[in-house]
């Protein structure tokens, strides 16, 4: 186990190493099991080290802060519990990626994309695009079965893994929970703040800080007393994280976000930033936006005009303003005595790594 810095740069990058050495050797065990069932395995496997290769390690840094927020210590055991959490989210990724038919991924080919290549180099029967869907379809439900197992495995005592099995599970499916409405209100071209609001809550709050948070509370031996502290602080983060990653996904640099500028006007994603405008701007304005939400040909011309409208309603200061006072409240949550100092301080660098988005 690769140790971490003893000052470290920042809580995320105290826990990366860990948590990097950690995936490692559990990929290295299962590549090794899946190529004795075939070598054609190969290329699955592939694509799955390259999507866990990149990211924040951000949902494996809440859990892990949260478990020394709750008095735990230093060890190898917490690390690897930890790291199952970025399975759970390579899995989310990939079919994520599937499901918005999109081409990349953290700057590289996303796995759908990689297996229809694949495909297509080796004059295979059939269509590229479906068989790199379908292979992409079966490596997200790998991640998924193997994050349980990397959490089972991870060393810690029965006890733990089952006093933290409750927020595991309820992780799991509020995520896919969260997808599926974020999938419903994009058919239903939903355009109310409510709506949009509510998918932030289970795909992005609850998933990426309060339930990490929640489950190394629990594994360390207080879940129930350190619940509605975290949960009162991790909320509020998760909606500023997800609400930046909605500006960026407008007004991003494609170097920052691995994505094409503008991407998530073309896949019509129904996100906050989307609802503030629709709702503040003039009715002409409104109109010229949603005509070209979710048109995947939109040009760089078309993304800029749809940036103005955006800014000229008001509608990205609003959001802007919401992430502020989201920061406001999850700031004030860490007064609380019950988080151990340490963790304290890292979990208030947290806030300004997850709406900054400096890692």
């Amino acid at each position: 186990m690769t140790s971490t810095p003893s000052t470290p740069a920042s809580p995320v990058s105290y826990v990366r190493p860990a948590v990097d050495a950690a995936l490692s050797e559990f990929i290295g065990r299962r590549r090794t099991e899946l190529l004795e069932i075939g070598a054609e395995l190969a290329p699955a496997m592939d694509a799955l080290e390259a999507m866990l290769s990149g990211g924040k390690r951000l949902r494996p840094a809440f859990c892990f802060w949260g478990w020394r927020g709750a008095g735990g210590t230093d060890t190898p055991e917490a690390y690897g519990a930890a790291a199952s959490l970025e399975l759970l989210q390579a899995c989310a990724l990939v079919h994520d990626d599937v499901i918005d038919n999109s081409d990349t991924r953290r700057g590289l080919p996303a796995a759908h994309r990689r297996l229809a290549a694949l495909h297509a180099e080796q004059g295979w029967s059939g269509s590229s695009e479906g068989f790199g869907q379908g292979a992409a379809i079966l490596i997200g439900d790998l991640c998924l079965a193997w994050c349980d197992d990397m959490y089972q495995g991870s060393g810690l005592p029965q006890e733990a893994l089952a006093a933290g099995r409750a927020a595991f599970d309820a992780m799991r499916t509020e995520v896919m929970a969260g997808q599926y409405l974020d999938m419903l209100e994009q058919v239903r071209g939903a355009e109310s703040v409510e709506a949009s609001l509510r998918v932030m809550h289970y795909k992005a709050a609850k998933y990426t800080v309060e339930r990490p948070l929640h489950l190394g509370a629990a594994l360390a031996g207080r879940g129930p007393e350190l619940a509605p502290v975290y949960s009162a602080y991790g909320l509020p983060l998760g909606l500023a994280f997800q609400l930046r990653d909605d500006v960026l996904g407008v007004f991003g640099d494609p170097a920052q976000t691995g994505k094409p500028a503008g991407d998530d006007l073309r896949e019509g994603k129904r996100t906050l930033l989307v609802a503030e405008t629709l709702e503040r701007a003039g009715e002409a304005a409104a109109a010229e936006f949603r005509s070209r939400l979710g048109d995947p040909d939109l040009d760089g011309e078309a993304v800029s005009l749809m940036r103005t409208i955006t800014e000229e309603s008001g509608a990205l200061e609003a959001c802007e303003r919401r992430i502020d006072d989201y920061v406001e409240q999850a700031t004030r949550a860490l007064e609380s005595d019950l988080i151990e100092p340490e963790a304290r301080s890292a979990l208030a660098d947290l806030i300004v790594a997850a709406t900054s988005r400096k890692f």
